[in-house]
Formats: structure tokens, sequence, C-alpha cells
């Protein structure tokens, strides 16, 4: 699957080559030093937690018996999963906190598993698992625990993040392990109960779905009645693509087109091509909806 499921422990010894994670990864050497609060974490910097969080997964037979793919991905997953506490940490109030780090990681995640060539689905739900690794230790006390069950189903499977919370409390030494544990167990019985536990909670159709999580009290089993008053086209081109007659799209703000944008002048300033800058007229500025006309074959909406 990638770079990381390499590493990934496997029968008879299952055993974690972390000799070879820390020379493949830069990432997982900055955590190595990284302080944590010692009433939730007393064994130690963020490394060696992670160390003990792939330990007590690979310990798990749970984990052992899942099929090598998913396996694999909840490996990943134990690995990224606070590999964001490095840029996240700080003091405030005397205590150590990484507030953030499981949205920061998500993101970090998804940026390393790219680079190494995961595939679409495994990145993605490897990801999801970042994203979503702390909720099963506190969603059965909130009162919109249904809806963030549901809510997080639909991008991660909940026995997979039930069993990499379980390794996350397992991994660490505090004074409420035993507590956490049960949260965990909660949060797994609660996941069955709704039928989404090892799969995205189901609605009548995407458009009830997409109801459902717009406004909060609605019912999941309600058949949102589908009214679609309009419909929208949407066409999208790189710099230099012919344009569409009567409109001006302004890439410049892209950030995913910045790249072409270097190679272009840079190519240019090797050819020693110089640009004449030109500024539009006040008339003619605004946006390309207030401007342009419908080419034929689209509608305004």
């Amino acid at each position: 699957m990638n770079s990381i499921s390499r590493w990934c422990s496997s029968a008879p010894e299952w055993r974690v080559d972390w000799p070879a994670l820390d020379r493949e990864f830069e990432w997982i050497l900055a955590m190595r030093g990284c302080a944590q609060d010692a009433v939730f974490h007393a064994e130690g910097d963020v490394w060696i937690h992670t160390c003990m969080v792939c330990e007590a997964m690979a310990a798990l037979p749970q984990w052992r018996a899942l099929p090598e793919r998913d396996r694999q991905v909840v490996f990943a997953a134990a690995v990224l999963h606070d590999q964001a506490k490095p840029s996240c940490t700080r003091e405030e109030n005397g205590r150590i906190t990484s507030r953030g780090h499981s949205v920061r990681g998500a993101i970090d995640a998804r940026r390393i598993l790219w680079e190494i060539g995961t595939n679409f689905a495994s990145r993605e739900q490897i990801c999801a698992l970042v994203r979503h690794h702390q909720a099963p230790f506190h969603l059965i006390d909130r009162d919109d625990a249904q809806r963030q069950v549901f809510l997080i189903s639909q991008t991660a499977r909940c026995d997979l993040l039930a069993l990499l919370a379980r390794a996350d409390i397992l991994g660490r030494q505090c004074g409420d392990q035993e507590e956490l544990l049960n949260k965990v167990s909660l949060f797994e019985e609660f996941c069955r109960e709704l039928n989404c536990f090892d799969q995205p909670r189901k609605f009548a159709s995407p458009h009830s779905r997409f109801e459902y999580f717009r406004a909060e009290h609605r019912d999941p089993d309600y058949l949102a009645h589908e009214d679609f008053r309009c419909e929208v086209a949407m066409m999208s081109g790189l710099p230099g693509a012919a344009r569409i007659p009567g409109y001006e799209v302004d890439f410049r703000n892209a950030r995913s087109l910045a790249w072409m944008l270097f190679a272009k002048n840079w190519m240019k300033h090797q050819q020693g091509i110089k640009e004449k800058s030109y500024t539009r007229p006040a008339s003619e500025r605004g946006s390309f909806c207030e401007r342009g006309k419908i080419s034929s074959g689209m509608r305004r909406i």
C-alpha cells in the first residue's frame, strides 16, 4: 500500500521495525523530545508514546484478525496519529497542550501519504482515522453523540477507529486508563446499535443525508423531498487553455496552480522574455458574473 505498510508488523513475531521507520521518515524522528502533559502521558515524549501505541496495536487479537489491507491502514494511522504534536505543542497556564493536533495531523498525513504514493482510498481512510482518533474518548458524553457518530462514519470506519483508540490508551501511562477503555467499549456498542460500526450510516437518499447534516434535530430515517430548482454546470481549465467567450477567469489566487505559474515565469526568464504590465480600467473590473455574457449551451443560475 505504501512505504509505512512495509514496516507493519506481521506474523509470526508481530514486531515493529522502529529503526527502519526512523531511518525512512524524518517526521518520526521529529517526535523525539516533544514533551507531553505528564497527567495524560507519564510515559514520556511523543515518540515513546507512538512506539507504545503501535506495540499495543500489534498485540491486539482484533487487529491481528483483520484483513491485511485493514491492518496496514490502522497501523499507518497509529504511526501518524500524533505526528502533528511537534508543531502544535505549547505551554498554557503551566500545562503542556497540543490542542488541534488531530485536525492538523490529518492535513499533514494527507501530504505525507500522497508523497509516498498511497492509493486514494487508503489515504483518505487513514486521514479520517487520524482526524477522529480522539473522538471515542469523549463522544459518548456529548449531547449530539448520534449526529457525531453518523458524521464520523461517513469517512472513517468506526470499528477501525475504536481499535486505534484502544491502542492509543494502552500505549500510555495515565490515571484514567480504565475509564477511557470503558468509553471506547461504549463507543463500539453505540455504533453497533446505530448500524454504523463497520460501514457508513445509510440514509434514505443522498439528498436525505445532505439535509440531515445541514440542520440539527432532523430524523435520520426521514426521506427528504427532492425539489431541485436548478442545474449547475461547473467548468475548469488550466492557464493558457481556451477561454469561454464573454468570461474572464482569474487564476492568480489558485494556490494549487502556483507551481505552474512559477514554472511558466521561470521559463520566460530563461528565454529573456519580458512581459508588459497591464492594469484593467476600473470600468472593466468586477466579477465575471457581472461582466460576462453566457456562452451558448450554458445558463446563468
